[in-house]
Formats: C-alpha cells, sequence, structure tokens
C-alpha cells in the first residue's frame, strides 16, 4: 500500500496535467511531434505541386527524368521518459523537490502522449537502471508511469545517465522520442558521452534540466554544513564570509553552464526546468519554440 502522502500528490498531479494538457497544450504537442516519424514508401515520378527538397537526385539522374521520394507518417509515436531517481533530486528549497518536479514534468509529457494515441514507457534510474516500464497506451497506463515515478524507492544513490540512455538503445529497437529528466549532477562525468551521441543518432533524445535555486547560494550568514546527497560527504562552509558565498555560486554556476554548453555543443535539445517555475509553463515555451523551428 503507498502512503497517504503519496496518494495525494499522485492524484493532484494527475488532476492538473490532465487540465493542463487538455487546455494550455491542446494541440501543441501533436503538431510538433506528430509526424516527425516518418517511414519510406516508394519513389514515384515528380508530378506538379511536389515539393523540390523531396526530389531523389540519384534516381533522376539514373532515368533521365525527375522522380520523387514518398514517406508515410508512422501511425504512432513511441515516447519513453527516462527518470533520474538519484538522492540529488531530493534536494528542494520551494514548495516541490526537484524529483517532484521531475515526475509532473513525467506525467504532462506522458498525458500529451496518451491523449495523441501515442505510447509511452519509462526507464527509472540512478547509477544502474532500476525499473522499466514497457511503452504502451491507455489513461490507466498513464497512471502507472505516475505512481512509479513518485512512489518507487530507488535502491541506489548515484547518477549514471550514460547506463540508462545505453539501455534505451537497448530496449528501444523502433525509433523513439526519449525525455531525458534529471539534474544532470555528474561530478567528474562528461554530460554527452559516446553512449549519447550513439543512442541520439537512433532516437530523438530530448534533455530536461531540473535545477532549484537553493543550489546557486549558501543560506546567509554562519557555518553551513553541506552534504552531497549521492556520497553523504559532508563540508563545512562560512557562509557569512562574502568571498566564500561568491566563490560557491560561481562554481555552481559553471557547473550548470557546463550542462547547458555540453547539450548545445552536440545539437541536442535542453528544456530547462527550475523548481521555482511552473514546469507546464517551460514545457509550453518549448513545444512553441518546436513549432518556430519546425516551420
Amino acid at each position: 500500500m503507498l502512503p497517504a502522502e503519496i496518494i495525494k500528490k499522485i492524484k493532484k498531479v494527475h488532476i492538473r496535467t490532465g487540465r493542463t494538457v487538455n487546455t494550455l497544450m491542446a494541440g501543441q504537442y501533436k503538431s510538433v511531434f506528430r509526424g516527425s516519424g516518418m517511414e519510406f514508401e516508394e519513389v514515384r515520378e515528380y508530378a506538379p505541386g511536389d515539393d523540390v527538397k523531396s526530389i531523389d537526385w540519384k534516381v533522376s539522374a539514373r532515368l533521365g527524368r525527375p522522380f520523387v521520394k514518398r514517406y508515410r507518417e508512422e501511425r504512432e509515436l513511441i515516447v519513453m521518459l527516462l527518470v533520474d531517481l538519484s538522492a540529488s533530486g531530493r534536494f528542494g528549497t520551494r514548495e516541490s523537490s526537484k524529483q517532484e518536479v521531475a515526475a509532473e514534468t513525467a506525467a504532462i509529457l506522458a498525458f500529451n502522449a496518451i491523449r495523441n494515441n501515442d505510447k509511452v514507457g519509462a526507464i527509472l534510474f540512478t547509477d544502474r537502471v532500476e525499473r522499466y516500464i514497457p511503452p504502451q497506451k491507455g489513461s490507466g497506463h498513464v497512471w502507472r508511469v505516475i505512481k512509479e515515478v513518485f512512489a518507487y524507492q530507488p535502491q541506489h544513490r548515484g547518477t549514471d545517465i550514460s547506463e540508462a540512455v545505453g539501455f534505451l538503445g537497448r530496449v528501444c529497437r523502433k525509433r523513439s522520442t526519449a525525455f531525458v529528466i534529471s539534474d544532470f549532477i555528474i561530478p567528474g562525468g562528461e554530460v554527452v558521452d559516446r553512449q549519447m551521441r550513439s543512442t541520439a543518432r537512433k532516437h530523438e533524445l530530448i534533455n530536461v534540466l531540473i535545477s532549484d535555486p537553493g543550489e546557486f547560494a549558501l543560506p546567509a550568514g554562519g557555518i553551513v554544513t553541506v552534504r552531497d546527497l549521492e556520497t553523504g560527504r559532508l563540508v563545512a562552509m562560512d557562509a557569512f564570509h562574502g568571498k566564500s558565498r561568491k566563490a560557491f555560486e560561481q562554481r555552481q554556476r559553471r557547473a550548470y553552464e557546463r550542462v547547458r554548453g555540453a547539450f548545445k555543443a552536440a545539437d541536442l535539445d535542453c528544456i530547462e526546468i527550475s523548481t521555482a517555475v511552473s514546469a507546464a509553463d517551460e514545457l509550453t515555451k518549448y513545444f512553441r519554440y518546436r513549432e518556430r523551428r519546425k516551420r
């Protein structure tokens, strides 16, 4: 049985995200993602009105007259949610922790997928894959995904995004749209490594970077003991000292910008969501950005 507090949170997110998808995001998901998966059907002779970009120049040169490639839209899209459940996600200085915002983000994306008759699955991970939920359709399946993301108790504390992305490549043979939802705190590790680049060639990887304002500033005054939630290491800092506070903030900002820069360099999309803002609003902004880019 789930604790009453968890059930209350799940129901709240279920109701709120359902309303968001039916109002704020109505139609946006479909226009952005549906039709992006295309399967080759045939090559036929060019006809007036055909898009010049669809001309198959090799076939046209060989036969001496223009031919175009025809594609058909895939009937369904597979949406995979890779959700980081490592210990750093428990941190939060606002109403919700990073993990709760990650769960709400996953719920919104799952509702959008199901509403458009797509399949949705999930990979819950820490420094290893903890739970795999194969993609399925239906509102009952969305409830299961949300429940697992909120209530699953991970066995480990660390983070290995490469392992989760590699697992995606092994279990999903058909091209999918995969959202990697994490704070991307990987001390000493590559944000975008060979595994992520390899998987991104087969699947569309969209990274959702979760953060909390408290990560970038020490509390005002006094000696503060900071615990690394993943390693358990304790560090004492003088929050009263101005230079110490500034150095801490700069170090945290550099780490955050390093993650953003890695995604940009690898030409991978990144949606930034803070615990201080609405996840639905940030996803809506991204959908609008994708619509503009698609045009």
